[in-house]
């Protein structure tokens, strides 16, 4: 199994001011090309929380692990200065990180002083590597650690998904290989969830876990009537393989919809 984990960093991601779109963003791309998302965690802009998540997710030695945001140029930018203490790693200027700041100023024709605050941007932990970030200032920063790799992404959205698109999924997609995924969605009237529950771990249990998901999602009720939406997702290397086990488990499910009573509305 091809793991990742992610590390998204800011205060303002737990007071509620923002919300964070970029671990779903991520989270749904990484699925759809096979890799599995193990854990998401939220952290504050504290040096201590930074170092130890970090250490934590390396304790676990997945293949990535992912790192949103810190990277600016403002005081409580320290995703680096975490990642250093974390790796007993000094923080260098780095000569090609700064070249991709200058000339990202130069390409959007901001006529700046590269002062200590910008200059910030370009200090990044030994032996790192800079990635250039398409849309903005920070560059994107990539390391290894025995066999895990780390990348360090922008907060900002637009920012983080240019260079994940770029630089990280097609990375990913090469490590992972052949990857085929199939979903079907299936909304049903007069059925709950506890109608079913016990007839759909039976056929969870028949597949492989690593290559079925299969869930159910409420939708309501009306007129004290139940509607649910249950969701099929096959996923696997082998196209052919994939396509066997959603036919497979497809008509088990319209099966056990008949046999319970229940209305199917819609096929998505």
């Amino acid at each position: 199994m091809y793991i990742v984990e992610i590390l998204c960093i800011g205060n303002e991601l737990l007071s509620g001011i923002t919300l964070n779109t970029n671990a779903h963003w991520l989270s749904s791309k990484i699925t759809k090309i096979g890799g599995h998302v193990k854990r998401v965690v939220v952290l504050r802009d504290d040096l201590n929380e930074i170092k130890l998540a970090l250490l934590d997710s390396l304790n676990r030695n997945p293949n990535w692990i992912i790192m949103c945001g810190g990277l600016g140029p403002t005081y409580d930018d320290m995703t680096l200065l975490g990642i250093g203490k974390a790796l007993k790693k000094r923080l260098i200027l780095n000569s090609t990180a700064l070249d991709m700041v200058k000339k990202s100023y130069r390409y959007r024709n901001q006529r700046v002083k590269i002062n200590k605050a910008r200059l910030k941007m370009a200090i990044i932990p030994s032996g790192s590597i800079p990635v250039k970030n398409p849309v903005g200032n920070a560059p994107g920063i990539l390391l290894c650690v025995h066999k895990t790799q780390i990348i360090c992404l922008p907060g900002v959205p637009s920012e983080m998904k240019a260079i994940t698109a770029k630089c990280v999924l097609p990375r990913m997609k090469q490590e992972i290989g052949d990857f085929t995924i199939k979903e079907t969605n299936y909304n049903v009237q007069g059925i709950s969830e506890a109608m079913i529950s016990s007839q759909l771990t039976k056929i969870v249990d028949s597949a492989p876990s690593d290559r079925l998901y299969l869930k159910t999602h409420p939708r309501g009720y009306a007129d004290n009537i139940p509607t649910i939406r249950i969701q099929l997702v096959s996923k696997g290397n082998s196209l052919e393989q994939v396509e066997q086990l959603h036919n497979k488990i497809s008509k088990q499910i319209t099966a056990l919809i008949r046999k319970s009573k229940g209305k199917i509305l819609r096929v998505s």
